[in-house]
């Protein structure tokens, strides 16, 4: 019985720890990644505001395979959305402002998830003959510790994905 006890108060104690420790974790979780894109600005915006164009480069415009996909009408601009339902998730994405000279910023909202902020900011690159593209993910993580956790790990999740998409995205403003 003293054992159990003993063991009792341990799980506790740790328990109390490992949340205290939480506490000095960050509650967001941010993810960007920048590139240049050898075409005009209003070439990459034109498949960025686009949500129907996003399918060629974007990672995340099918996440379930299985998916059935539901645009705006229109499915450009400000107020565009898509929406998606499958067997693995559901969700939807839904543009919050968008400005052909400066780019777009979003919300992503898979079910069972919490919220994702971001935006794909585009610059004329120095020469004037390019486009400065990036793009950026904030996610809410909460107080809780398991998800704080998660917040260490969202780099080398969802960052390599978003270069893959950054790189597609290059090659067909590109014309390659």
């Amino acid at each position: 019985m003293r054992f159990v006890k003993l063991l009792l108060i341990s799980v506790i104690i740790f328990g109390v720890v490992v949340f205290l420790t939480s506490l000095l974790f960050p509650t967001t979780a941010v993810v960007e990644r920048t590139g240049v894109i050898h075409a005009p600005i209003d070439t990459v915006y034109a498949h960025i505001a686009n949500l129907k164009a996003w399918d060629p480069w974007n990672p995340w415009t099918r996440p379930d395979t299985t998916a059935t996909l539901v645009y705006s009408d229109p499915a450009v601009g400000t107020g565009a959305w898509y929406s998606w339902e499958g067997k693995e998730n559901s969700g939807k994405v839904t543009i919050l402002d968008s400005d052909p000279a400066k780019g777009i910023h979003y919300l992503l909202d898979i079910k069972g998830v919490r919220p994702v902020n971001s935006g794909i900011e585009l610059k004329p690159t120095r020469d004037g003959e390019g486009t400065a593209i990036f793009w950026h993910m904030e996610i809410k993580l909460g107080m809780l510790p398991w998800w704080k956790l998660r917040g260490f790990v969202a780099d080398r999740v969802y960052g390599p994905a978003m270069d893959n998409g950054l790189t597609k995205l290059s090659k067909i403003c590109e014309g390659k």
